[in-house]
């Protein structure tokens, strides 16, 4: 079992890979990292001193002043070095660097210093060392107007607001969770590389990400359809924009019920895509589910009975309680991330109809049980 720590662990990329490694406990020990620990000297070598892997993701992307970028980032490699020495740790040290280095500014130029000041490290005491070059990284969870312009984009959408383009260049991305399984391929390799570059997955406009996202604003947002979800990328990019608008206020969204003497005709989803539909029923006071996904998009829709539909984003303590009712039939997402549940809270049989876009694998089932 390798013992991996994380620097900037809450941030976009730390906590993807914090709670990729927590789904194989048997294969890797997470050592928790705390921004404190730079300012405490004996907690920071406390925490190396338990490492086999190091990833030093902790940086200063952005500042109004760019001085303060650059001296905040080399400072935070320093300070990583002088603990690395003080302990004589050997651990496989990884640093995050990026496409910027080559460039003109001084947040290329703190990246490409830190990762020289690391290499030297490696060299100088037997330790291992990646120097990681990586490209535009969008997904789940990234701040709008800190880590990329998807972010910003599908927040405003979500929120409102009309994005605007300053400039519409080609873009060269990755999205998170390939650039997780990127780094447990280096952590898995064990080989100094100080300088290798992670492939970018997807090379698009900007105007083509902004044109796609109003897409899934007006059909998924505003009409609850799921749209039709052609590449990888589109399946990326739909279950980022998920993301971004409020979960709480959002659901449960109420259906149309078509009512004639007859009785009640209602359209649970209208689909751009494939999947798979199925049913329960359930007793009054059970609880099914207590599950989470990382890359499946799942509707439940109540059409009889009363439920409590719950949602835990697994890296946090609250907990989100939707009220659904057979009588005015309504349906709650699943996002990603997410651990949710469904539980009988009335005296009669709850029907649920449930849908998810793609079948279920055994051999691949992406569910991962956590109680919310």
């Amino acid at each position: 079992m390798k013992r991996i720590g994380i620097t900037g662990q809450h941030g976009f990329v730390g906590s993807h890979l914090y709670n990729t490694l927590g789904l194989n406990p048997e294969e890797y020990q997470r050592i928790d990292f705390q921004k404190e620990y730079f300012e405490k000297p004996e907690a920071l070598d406390e925490f190396v001193k338990q490492c086999d892997v190091i990833v030093h993701l902790a940086a200063m992307n952005r500042h109004p002043d760019p001085e303060v970028v650059y001296h905040q980032n080399i400072e935070l490699v320093q300070k990583m070095v002088a603990s690395l020495e003080r302990t004589t740790s050997k651990a496989h040290v990884l640093f995050s660097s990026s496409s910027q280095e080559e460039r003109d500014n001084l947040y290329g130029k703190s990246k490409k210093e830190g990762r020289s000041l690391l290499a030297d490290w490696a060299r100088n005491s037997g330790g291992i060392f990646s120097g990681l070059i990586i490209p535009n990284v969008f997904g789940p969870f990234g701040l709008p107007h800190y880590n990329s312009f998807i972010a910003t984009f599908c927040h405003q959408l979500s929120h409102g607001e009309q994005p605007s383009i300053d400039m519409d260049g080609e873009v060269k991305l990755i999205y998170v969770a390939e650039l997780v399984k990127e780094i447990l391929d280096q952590i898995q390799n064990a080989k100094t590389e100080e300088l290798y570059t992670i492939p970018f997955t997807n090379s698009i406009k900007v105007s083509e990400v902004l044109s796609k996202l109003e897409r899934y604003k007006k059909l998924y947002f505003e009409g609850g359809e799921v749209p039709q979800l052609v590449t990888n990328f589109d399946y990326q990019l739909f279950n980022t924009f998920r993301c971004y608008f409020d979960i709480a206020t959002h659901y449960p969204v109420k259906l149309i019920q078509n009512i004639d003497p007859r009785g009640a005709f209602v359209e649970v989803i209208r689909l751009g895509i494939g999947g798979q539909c199925s049913f329960s029923s359930t007793v009054s006071g059970i609880t099914r589910g207590n599950h989470f996904h990382t890359r499946k998009i799942e509707r439940f829709t109540v059409i009889k009975g009363k439920a409590l539909i719950q949602l835990r984003k697994i890296d946090s303590e609250e907990v989100l309680d939707f009220y659904l009712d057979g009588n005015e039939p309504a349906y709650v997402d699943m996002p990603i991330w997410y651990t949710h549940n469904i539980k009988n809270i009335g005296d009669e049989e709850l029907l649920t109809l449930f849908w998810i876009n793609e079948a279920y694998n055994s051999e691949d089932p992406d569910t991962y049980f956590v109680e919310v």
